[in-house]
């Protein structure tokens, strides 16, 4: 059987990136990624009052496709006109609420912490994701050439960065490196800090401060070296920040611990899925007693694109 050809439509942010490109994997679809770009003032306006036409975007040039899948806010609008103005049947997939008629599209895929329902629904337990266990196995050893030989096991601090709920302020991140810093004391473990591309450049250079060289801090963002980590972390610590990463820790089936940050405005949607994962047994927060548990490892993507792939052949 010939493969799906499809479009990924992202603002170009990392968390989208790997949410889109994991799903495509997943369905085994030849993709081409696409940065979404809004003319004009289409950029401040919200989809849903937003007309569905060519003047409110960049031209995509790509006209032969049988998926698309997109993510964020600014693809709703091109994702509806392409499929619209295509000259063929087109599946069209949006994750994440879209904020329009549901109808618009053949499938949603969202968290149960956006709260939608609708028969073109498919809601997931966090985010989905383009990181597999073969992957992370296979990049274990990465960091051997980094990290200090020594007996002490190994935890893994992963770094988000500032968004317009949370601040990385050097108040805010010597909190968590305090609370780290005990545990360090306290249960003489490694840590390996591992920053991701929203991480300011201040923040990293911070934490090789603060850990000196007894810790083994990556300075650049390396998907290699995060791989490696989720791979030799005994436990894995995520900034509260980034549900993304919270969620492809899950599928290591590791202890992971939530650094929390205080929000600056109302965080009631990321503290819903916060509860959601310690309910599933996932979490806990960073500054709890140290324990060791398990979890059936989270694989929302592998499961989504069973659904997808079983309605679409249907």
């Amino acid at each position: 059987m010939t493969k799906l050809k499809g479009v990924l439509l992202t603002q170009g942010m990392h968390g989208m990136i790997s949410q889109v490109e994991g799903l495509a994997k997943a369905l085994n679809v030849d993709f081409t990624h696409h940065k979404v770009e809004l003319n004009h003032f289409w950029k401040i306006i919200p989809p849903k009052l937003t007309p569905i036409s060519q003047s409110v975007y960049k031209k995509i040039d790509h006209d032969d496709f049988d998926v698309i899948i997109s993510c964020g806010r600014k693809s709703v609008i091109p994702s509806i006109h392409l499929k619209n103005t295509s000259n063929k049947k087109v599946f069209n997939i949006h994750i994440q609420d879209p904020k329009v008629d549901l109808t618009h599209f053949d499938f949603i895929v969202a968290p149960e912490h956006d709260l939608i329902k609708g028969q073109n629904i498919i809601s997931t337990k966090g985010a989905i994701h383009y990181l597999t266990e073969n992957e992370i196995r296979e990049n274990k050893d990465y960091l051997n050439s980094f990290i200090k030989k020594d007996d002490r096991k190994i935890w893994a601090l992963i770094l988000g960065g500032p968004t317009k709920y949370y601040e990385y302020s050097t108040k805010n991140m010597k909190y968590i490196f305090l609370t780290l810093d005990k545990l360090l004391k306290k249960h003489d473990f490694q840590l390996v800090v591992i920053p991701s591309m929203r991480t300011p450049i201040n923040t990293i250079h911070y934490a090789k401060e603060f850990f000196g060289d007894n810790h083994t801090i990556i300075m650049d963002v390396d998907k290699k070296a995060y791989l490696s980590a989720l791979a030799i972390a005994e436990n894995i610590i995520v900034t509260c920040d980034s549900s993304s990463m919270i969620s492809e820790a899950a599928l290591t089936g590791k202890p992971i611990y939530v650094a929390n940050i205080l929000p600056k405005k109302n965080d009631k949607r990321f503290q819903r899925f916060r509860n959601l994962f310690r309910e599933l047994n996932i979490t806990r927060n960073l500054g709890e007693e140290v324990e060791n548990w398990n979890y059936q490892k989270l694989d929302e993507t592998n499961r989504v694109a069973n659904i997808i792939k079983q309605k679409i052949n249907s």
